[in-house]
This record gives structure tokens, sequence and C-alpha cells, in this order.
């Protein structure tokens, strides 16, 4: 049985923030201690995103459960923001996530009804977030690296170091969560 193209787009969307998880998990391993914290942090949101992302549901992972998880990472980035205001979008994050399992768990699981004030207060977030990340990480790939054109091109990823995917990685949750926020 083929795929309808709104399973295609959840799947896509699973795996692109389950791979953003991913390479946010392997950063928490490498860094040193003032960047374990926020690494973690993105990995349990980029495999969170993807669980509840899952067309067929949450599977084993009941709303539950997310609001658990979510409820942790909410606290864990309270305590980030130690480190200064620039960690204040690991917290929105978390709290958007924490929203979204709540919703699912008011609504069983089934669909996800939110508050529209809230839902739209976060898409706005997340649209500019996703537009500013965007329009940096476009900026930052000009000049005299070797990119995807094979040369003198522009590209989307700067010549280096492992770090040069941090930024992209961030877009892609980003966009990951407005994409989510939008089926609520």
């Amino acid at each position: 049985m083929p795929f309808s193209s709104s399973a295609l787009s959840a799947w896509l969307l699973v795996l692109l923030c389950a791979v953003s998880g991913a390479y946010c998990l392997l950063r928490a391993r490498r860094a040193g201690r003032p960047e374990r914290g926020p690494a973690a942090g993105e990995a349990v949101m980029g495999f969170g995103m993807a669980a509840m992302a899952a067309p067929s549901g949450i599977g084993a992972w009941g709303p539950g459960i997310l609001l658990a998880v979510f409820g942790g990472a909410t606290l864990h980035a309270l305590w980030m923001l130690r480190g200064g205001a620039h960690h204040a979008h690991h917290l929105v994050g978390s709290l958007a996530m924490t929203y979204m399992a709540l919703s699912m768990t008011a609504g069983h699981g089934h669909g996800r009804a939110g508050l529209p004030a809230v839902t739209g207060a976060l898409l706005l977030y997340y649209a500019g977030y996703v537009l500013l990340g965007g329009a940096r990480l476009v900026a930052a790939g000009g000049g005299d690296s070797v990119g995807a054109a094979g040369g003198g091109g522009r590209s989307l990823v700067v010549a280096g170091g492992p770090g040069d995917l941090i930024p992209a990685c961030r877009l892609a949750m980003g966009t990951g969560m407005l994409a989510m926020l939008l089926t609520m």
C-alpha cells in the first residue's frame, strides 16, 4: 500500500528530527562540560520531536510519557538559564513540546487541540526563528568556501570543522517544530 503524501511528509519529519537528535547526541558525547548540557537538551528535543511526529500516533510513547520527558527537559532548560539568557531558546522549545504533549493528553492521544493564542505565539516565534536562522546560515555560506556548487558558489555549510553543522541542525529542528505546531 503506497504512502499518502501526508504520511510521507510525517515520516520525513521523523527522519529529520531523529537525525538532528543523533547529531546532537554525538555532539554532547564529544563536547566539553559547558557545551554538553545544551547539546544533550537538543538531542532530547530531536528524538522527542521524532517520536511525536510519527504518523501512526506515538506508538509506545504515550502522551503522558512525552509530557514527563518534556517536563523534565523544561526543568533542565530552566537550570541552563543560570548560564545566561542565550539559553532561553531551549526553554521556549521545551515549553512548546510540553504544551504539545499536554494538548495530546487532553485529546487522549488523538489529535492536537491547543489554545489558539498560545499556538499562534509559538508559531510566530518559530517562524521568526527559522527565517532568521536560515538567513544567517545562507549568509555564513558565502565567500570562499567550497560548497555544493563545486567551488566559488554559495554553500550552506562553511568549511572549517565539526561545529559547522550546529546551525543547520538547529534550523532543522526549528523547522520541525514549526511544522508540528502547524498541525495543531
